[in-house]
């Protein structure tokens, strides 16, 4: 008889705990929302993560708090998210950087971008946009090529840190043109701008949300997109790939939550994020920074692209010689 009420009080308190979980999962959000963005305040990925964090803020009823932890290419703000208690309240911007090229740039990265993450869904892509300090005497990828080869390894160029898109969007150009610049990689792309508009370095192959405002107000000098195509934000500026057919250098940004994060809130934040990404709101502004915005997508499309593009860039990195760090 003991322990037949032993086992009916056991199976009652599980189902009591299921019940409120599930009743926790039905009123999320009850409280503040973190987005971990993996780089400096000012960049990209910052930018997009706080022209989408402030809508899905609106659509959940609920603050979300841009929490930035940038360093070592994206990967030190990526950890602390991969390590995040899996109930909804922690989310991160993932991009081409920390979910992909991390994983053949570091040697020991402390996080599986495929194993320690739930995929939500993708919300952007921006162009690259190479662009020089206004001193540089080179008013177009021609004009920079030929100067670049008439002083080899005089000219430095920015990234957003080793192991970033910044930096493989440079190292394929120069292996297309048959470069030697240097490399020199700060936290982010905002500092990386900074430090080209400042002279510190001569050029910088930035994403376009990061570096379309400095180009516009001339205190940078725009003269590829790494995309097929030219970019709507600046039709006058011509694409790498108009000299070198195949050049495509690009950028994509989407949410993930830890791994283990409850699959209806998983879903609720794909609906509100592929509501977000469509709306004529969100595409207007997204144009205006030079980014595309993105929303026909699955938690399984993302995650089918990250191993994709990991086998991809993996190819890049060896074949630009880049050591891992």
């Amino acid at each position: 008889m003991f322990k037949n009420k032993y086992l009916k009080y056991t199976a009652t308190a599980a189902l009591m705990a299921v019940s409120g979980v599930a009743f926790a999962q039905d009123k999320y959000p009850t409280k503040p929302i973190r987005l971990i963005v993996a780089f400096p305040a000012g960049g990209s990925t910052d930018i997009v993560a706080r022209l989408v964090g402030q809508r899905l803020g609106d659509k959940l009823g609920q603050q979300i708090v841009v929490d930035n932890r940038g360093g070592a290419g994206g990967t030190i703000g990526t950890e602390i998210a991969a390590r995040a208690n899996p109930d909804g309240y922690t989310l991160t911007m993932g991009t081409t950087s920390t979910h992909v090229i991390a994983v053949g740039a570091y040697k020991t990265l402390k996080y599986d971008p495929i194993k320690d993450f739930e995929p939500i869904t993708l919300v952007a892509s921006t162009p690259y946009l190479l662009v020089v300090n206004p001193a540089v005497k080179a008013n177009s990828l021609k004009d920079f090529i030929a100067l670049a080869k008439s002083q080899p390894g005089k000219l430095n160029y920015a990234s957003a840190g080793t192991g970033t898109t910044t930096q493989l969007a440079m190292e394929m150009l120069k292996m297309a043109a048959g470069l030697d610049v240097v490399h020199v990689p700060f936290s982010g792309n905002g500092p990386a701008g900074v430090a080209t508009i400042g002279g510190q370095v001569q050029a910088l192959f930035g994403s376009m949300p990061a570096v379309l405002p400095q180009a516009k107000a001339g205190r940078l000098r725009p003269l590829a997109v790494g995309t097929m195509k030219r970019s709507p934000a600046l039709p006058d500026v011509p694409s790498v790939s108009e000299s070198f057919p195949g050049f495509d250098a690009s950028l994509w940004l989407g949410f993930f939550a830890p791994k283990g994060t409850p699959a209806p809130i998983l879903k609720r934040l794909n609906a509100e994020l592929t509501g977000i990404a469509k709306s004529p709101e969100m595409k207007e502004q997204f144009e205006r920074n030079g980014a595309d915005p993105l929303w026909s997508n699955s938690p399984a499309e993302l995650s089918k692209l990250v191993a994709t593009e990991i086998e991809k860039y993996n190819k890049v990195i060896k074949a630009a010689g880049i050591t891992p760090q």
